[in-house]
């Protein structure tokens, strides 16, 4: 049985209430764009990176959503405001940026105890047969899972040319490319995490790969394959390469 169609056999899926958005980063590589407004409000087909994340959560039934700034953190307090479904928690990194796993660290507290969802401001998909959200509440599994990651295959998605960055066994657990060797699966920017993914995380900025790849070591770090397309939205060309995919459905 393949690990897709065993993460598939759930009886029940698990609700998450709440998730968290990553919305701080400088968007470096998202130069010239980001010269004068936060890699999240660029838009992509005249709708911008975060709405695309906030409709998805909303869709799926998410009530509070904590999305972190830092980069012109007044634009995105500014468009967010009177955003009502989901509720907006702001968690404010105008002092320090702490990176992908400092600034979930430094939200936890907003998040509940609960597995939550956590997006890359940039995450950007096209639906398969089901959402992908619910897909992933169904493929939980709570006794042997820290993290379970939304992957797509890299030879599917669309403004994607790297080597990848996971392999997956038939249960669905996931290991590290190895250096000079192509892995089949990216990371989509999207993972459901329990909130014992932290224990003992230190303190300060660091990124989430130190977490990842503790869970792996752990046998708790697992992979679910997205079937629809992934854009992959870190440039400018990738905004273009997206926008036509959008055009042609």
């Amino acid at each position: 049985m393949t690990a897709l169609l065993m993460t598939e056999h759930r009886k029940a899926a698990i609700r998450v209430d709440h998730a968290m958005v990553l919305a701080a980063g400088l968007g470096q590589r998202m130069r010239p764009l980001t010269a004068t407004r936060p890699k999240p409000l660029i838009e992509v087909a005249g709708r911008s990176l975060l709405d695309y994340c906030l409709a998805r959560l909303a869709e799926d039934g998410v009530k509070t959503v904590v999305v972190n700034v830092h980069y012109l953190p007044e634009q995105i307090e500014a468009y967010l405001k009177g955003h009502k479904h989901p509720r907006i928690v702001i968690s404010d990194e105008r002092d320090r940026l702490l990176d992908t796993g400092g600034g979930v660290c430094k939200a936890l507290p907003l998040l509940g105890m609960q597995p939550f969802f956590i997006l890359n401001s940039d995450s950007l998909w096209i639906e398969g047969a089901k959402p992908a959200l619910a897909r992933l509440r169904e493929a939980w599994r709570e006794d042997e899972m820290d993290c379970l990651m939304l992957l797509a295959s890299t030879v599917n998605s669309v403004g994607y040319d790297g080597n990848g960055d996971f392999t997956m066994d038939v249960t669905g657990r996931l290991s590290r490319r190895m250096p000079g060797e192509v892995a089949p699966f990216a990371y989509t920017g999207l993972c459901i995490a329990h909130p014992r993914l932290f224990k003992g995380a230190p303190d300060g900025a660091f990124s989430m790969n130190l977490l990842w790849d503790r869970a792996i070591e752990a046998g708790r770090l697992f992979g679910l394959r997205h079937d629809g397309i992934w854009l992959h939205v870190g440039t400018p060309d990738g905004v273009t390469a997206a926008e036509r995919a959008l055009q042609e459905l």
